[in-house]
């Protein structure tokens, strides 16, 4: 080591003794350069990863022999107990069995609703229902009386078992309506005065229904006794038994269907003799199940049996019985379509449940709906909004209609009905093309909205029209919970124009006929509410809001701009 520091202080003293003087002058040189330099890259090579070593020290391992050291440290450190984190959880509102509703309005017109159960045992249970509805009219321009009462009582008690469960219904219904549609030039003071417009009906039915863990799925059975205040009377017993069972591992579902209705009118229209009709339609109706990934379908027929009592025409009927639904994109679109027939009894009852108006003096039938072919998509377009769009193809033989029974200046009959003020049931066969679509929206837990829309075609054979019947229908609610306390919502109703006919008629003269068009009209109510407590809640309803003086029947006005408060309590025993 001393000998390379010699030598390297050796080699310094050298080249300084070298070094160019202070005023010596070394000269100029020039350097020709014969060629550029071109530097050159050679291989490279990688040096192995795990190079082979001969050295035989390299393999010898050490064994290594250690042990720890143990010994307690003491510790100052107390973690602190750890608290759960308040979360803010709304009080869940108490569920009442009971309740009282009371509301009153201008028109007169009140409304009342009384809801009671009682439990008996942990299975079985009795309830009771009271409704009321009634107004005291004064419709514009209306010259005879409109006023309205329904006052209804529903009894009921069921019992839940585990293999089985049944009810039983009995009730009571009282319904005053007056037909105070005349028409508007025809009658003089002292004919109007003369007329008697009040009908009553009445309506008693007792019901049942069980359902058993075998066998037989499920039965139910219900008879109703009809009557009104001018002798006419109808009996009506429905049982409707069904069967479900497996064969080859296959689902198979039978419906058998027993409908009697019988009944009489003690006069015509013209006051002639008492019409008396009966009808016992017997059906059959079996069908299979098939589930296949996507596919389901039911396959299957009907097969009825329609027995006239009264002088008719007894007949067989086959119907087909086929659904079917196809989940394209799971629950998001779902393909469904159907081909389905049946036969429907018609019944006083029933008919005076859809036009308060009708004469007593209906002709009795029911209807042979040959077939209602029909394809559609629903499913959601969100998670909160579903969809349902749907066309289908009616064919109806004996299809009843309501039509104006007109004004016969002679007829001997002068009850109040028969002043060109009530409708007759009509049949005919028709057949409709219909597009329906539907949107429903939940936005949130407090606020949703729903529309759909109805858009037909009708086509008839004896009849002029398909006699109010409206082309276009559309409806549309939107309900809003604003705060815990408040709540409001609003619904709105189009109904489009629907065809109407007026005959009178005379010996001593001609009238043309009066080929009427029923203007549509929408229909604008809403509602809100303040929840006092959790027992008492107040409510205020506003109907036709837009006041429209719109006839829903031919010369029948509504009511309009309507105002109704009240308040609803609720209660336990």
């Amino acid at each position: 080591m001393k000998q390379v520091k010699f030598i390297i202080i050796a080699f310094l003293l050298t080249q300084i003794s070298f070094s160019q003087k202070k005023d010596e002058n070394i000269g100029t040189e020039v350097v020709n350069v014969v060629k550029p330099y071109t530097p050159t890259i050679s291989d490279a090579f990688k040096v192995k990863e795990t190079p082979t070593l001969d050295d035989e020290e390299t393999t010898k391992k050490e064994t290594i022999q250690y042990t720890i050291f143990s010994f307690p440290v003491a510790s100052t450190f107390t973690p602190s107990k750890g608290k759960a984190v308040n979360v803010d959880k709304s009080p869940e509102e108490k569920i009442f069995s009971n309740y009282l509703t009371l509301a009153a309005g201008n028109y007169g017109n009140i409304n009342a609703d009384l809801f009671v159960i009682k439990n008996i045992s942990n299975s079985d249970y009795f309830g009771a229902m009271l409704r009321h509805s009634s107004s005291q009219g004064g419709i514009k321009d209306v010259v005879l009386d409109d006023k309205l009462f329904n006052t209804a009582l529903d009894l009921t008690y069921s019992s839940r078992t585990r293999k089985f469960n049944w009810n039983t219904d009995l009730g009571y219904k009282n319904q005053v309506y007056n037909w105070y549609g005349i028409h508007p030039t025809i009658f003089d003071d002292a004919t109007i005065n003369t007329i008697d417009e009040q009908q009553k009906y009445h309506t008693l039915y007792l019901g049942g229904r069980l359902a058993l863990d075998n066998i037989l799925k499920e039965s139910s059975v219900r008879f109703i006794r009809f009557w009104d205040a001018f002798g006419s009377a109808e009996n009506r017993f429905v049982a409707k038994p069904v069967f479900e069972f497996d064969i080859f591992e296959q689902k198979i579902k039978t419906d058998f269907v027993i409908d009697y209705c019988s009944g009489s009118f003690d006069q015509t229209y013209s006051g002639g003799n008492s019409l008396k009709y009966g009808f016992t339609n017997i059906g059959f109706q079996p069908n299979i199940k098939i589930n296949k990934g996507d596919l389901s379908m039911n396959v299957g027929a009907a097969f009825f049996y329609s027995a006239a009592q009264k002088g008719g025409e007894s007949k067989v009927f086959i119907y087909p019985k086929v659904t079917g639904t196809f989940k394209l994109v799971g629950d998001l679109m779902v393909f469904y379509a159907g081909l389905e027939g049946t036969l429907q009894q018609n019944s006083y009852h029933d008919f005076v449940q859809q036009n308060f108006f009708v004469s007593p003096t209906l002709g009795m039938a029911p209807t042979d709906q040959k077939h209602d072919l029909y394809a559609g998509l629903k499913g959601k377009l969100a998670s909160s909004v579903s969809y349902n769009i749907r066309g289908s193809y009616k064919n109806e033989n004996d299809k009843a209609l309501f039509k104006s029974n007109g004004y016969d200046d002679d007829n001997g009959n002068t009850d109040g009905f028969t002043f060109g003020n009530s409708f007759n049931v009509v049949y005919d066969k028709v057949k409709t093309i219909s597009f329906f679509g539907e949107l429903k929206a939940d936005f949130s837990k407090n606020i949703s909205f729903g529309i759909n829309g109805t858009f037909s075609s009708f086509s008839t054979v004896a009849e002029k029209e398909a006699w109010n019947l409206p082309a276009i229908q559309l409806a549309a609610t939107l309900d809003v919970m604003i705060t815990p306390k408040w709540y409001a919502g609003t619904s709105l109703f189009f109904v489009g124009d629907r065809k109407d006919q007026f005959v009178r008629t005379s010996v001593s003269g001609f009238f043309p006929i009066e080929n009427i068009t029923l203007k549509s009209y929408f229909d604008l109510n809403a509602h809100v509410g303040f929840k006092f407590s959790e027992r008492l809640t107040f409510f205020l309803k506003g109907n036709n809001l837009a006041n429209q003086n719109y006839q829903r029947w031919l010369n029948y006005p509504v009511q309009g701009l309507q105002v109704l408060g009240g308040a609803s309590y609720k209660f336990d025993f």
